[in-house]
């Protein structure tokens, strides 16, 4: 979709929650659909248009339901029922996954970008995903905000880099520091480099020009001080959070040593974990073991603007991927596309299980739950059944999507998967039906429990409503007109 705001500010994106969130919704059950596509985006990144056209499709089913005069609380009672076991099944169907299987990882991260902006560099994207995580992870425990998503118009979609260290928007404070350093000892404040005035209105009474003079050259000896400290502890990099004084950069300068101020607190942390630098807040405490080290830090001009790569860190803890593209919109997609196969391994990683993808576990779970639904005597079993049916919308949309017949391609999956292929899903290149394992399209198991449990848990919640009732806006008390 391109989406134009009130502002002319135009998107293109295919990523459900993106096009949610941009949408001006009025009608109140449409914002409670909404809902379930953020709590998927927050929950695992990836899956959102599954689950919203998943709530879409029970509540469709479940109208057929009301107009045979079954109660909304059996359809709830069943759909409950049907979620409950779906949850189980799926269990039972997740394929173990561990971190050492980078092939695995892979290959979850291009179904992702597939259909996406991103397909056309999707091994090539895949890899640095698969490497970034590999780098921050400390076993099953990863953290999205140790890799940093950076992006710059310029270039191709396949100039995307990995960088084992951090790349800020900032350029050093001065030209008379060198460009580029190598061998780096990195010192990190959170503080300024600048002398501190006092916190109340102080008053210097000043006689006669000598004590002038002595005042600022007192003011020069403390910056010269602080900038020494930092010498001596053998720093040839310097990261503030806050301002340095001109004075202060004149002697960094002088000791060819590296600075950047007003560096974010964030990109600060992220700088600890990349390099192992300790964050200071006294210039005086500083000793050469609060050092990071990293291999080379330099100011690179991209365009128009300069940035400063940290680069070659040991065993860095944060990394930086660096998207490029030709447009701003290209780059925002292609951002988007990572973010949700980032999501997708670390969610596959959390869980420790993956299931085929490609409508392939879809179908096989329609199929467990249409049996299970003959199991029941009561009227659940109709809802069960509308439940198991609803299920179906995935591969029949990923048919309609591709240019397919869907009822030819549904009857198709569902004799191979009464024939007992369970992996069998769409190709929706060459339009036929394929065994989804043995093609790589895998996803982790979590983005089909959570948009079950989303999409049931709404559609329960949307049944259980038997009337819309406009509240009243409260009005401000009028002021009596004598006062």
């Amino acid at each position: 979709k391109m989406i134009v705001d009130s502002v002319g500010d135009v998107i293109v994106t295919n990523d459900g929650v993106t096009i949610l969130n941009e949408m001006q919704i009025e009608h109140p059950a449409a914002k409670m659909i909404v809902e379930v596509a953020r709590t998927q985006e927050d929950q695992v990144g990836d899956g959102t248009t599954t689950a919203v056209i998943l709530a879409g499709e029970l509540l469709k089913n479940a109208e057929e339901l009301l107009d045979k005069n079954i109660h909304p609380t059996v359809i709830s009672k069943g759909y409950r029922l049907a979620a409950e076991k779906a949850q189980i099944y799926l269990e039972d169907l997740g394929e173990p996954i561990t971190k050492e299987d980078k092939e695995i990882q892979k290959k979850i991260a291009m179904t992702a970008m597939t259909g996406k902006g991103a397909e056309g560099s999707k091994e090539h994207l895949a890899n640095i995903l698969v490497e970034a995580i590999d780098q921050v992870s400390n076993g099953t425990d990863i953290n999205t905000e140790d890799i940093k998503l950076e992006k710059k118009t310029g270039g191709g979609i396949e100039s995307t880099e990995l960088i084992k260290g951090l790349i800020l928007d900032k350029e050093r404070v001065s030209s008379s520091m060198p460009k580029k350093v190598t061998m780096c000892k990195i010192a990190l404040f959170n503080g300024a480099l600048e002398i501190k005035t006092s916190e109340t209105d102080a008053k210097i009474q000043i006689t006669n020009p000598d004590q002038l003079q002595s005042f600022v050259e007192q003011e020069e000896m403390i910056l010269k001080n602080m900038v020494n400290k930092i010498v001596s502890a053998g720093a040839n990099v310097v990261f503030c959070q806050k301002g340095i004084d001109d004075i202060a950069q004149y002697f960094l300068g002088k000791h060819n040593i590296y600075a950047v101020r007003r560096v974010k607190k964030s990109d600060m942390e992220k700088l600890a974990r990349a390099t192992g630098a300790k964050m200071l807040t006294k210039i005086t405490d500083i000793e050469s073991s609060d050092l990071g080290h990293a291999g080379v830090v330099e100011e690179i001009k991209i365009g128009e603007e300069a940035m400063t790569y940290i680069k070659e860190c040991i065993n860095p803890k944060s990394v930086t991927i660096f998207i490029r593209g030709g447009t701003e919109h290209v780059i925002d997609e292609i951002e988007r596309a990572m973010q949700d196969a980032l999501g997708d391994i670390i969610a596959a990683l959390k869980t420790g299980k993956v299931v085929p993808g490609a409508g392939a576990i879809e179908m096989e779970l329609s199929k467990k739950l249409k049996e299970f639904s003959v199991t029941l005597s009561g009227r659940e079993q109709l809802a069960v059944h509308a439940f198991a049916e609803a299920i179906e919308v995935v591969p029949k949309t990923l048919a309609e999507n591709a240019g397919l017949d869907p009822i030819d391609m549904l009857t198709e999956l569902k004799s191979r998967h009464d024939a007992g292929d369970r992996n069998a899903g769409l190709d929706v290149f060459t339009g036929k039906v394929m065994d989804a394992w043995e093609l790589g399209v895998i996803e982790p198991l979590k983005i089909k429990t959570q948009a079950i449990k989303s999409a049931s848990e709404v559609a329960e919640l949307i049944l259980r409503i038997d009337d819309v009732i406009a509240g009243v806006q409260q009005q401000q008390p009028q002021m009596p007109p004598q006062m």
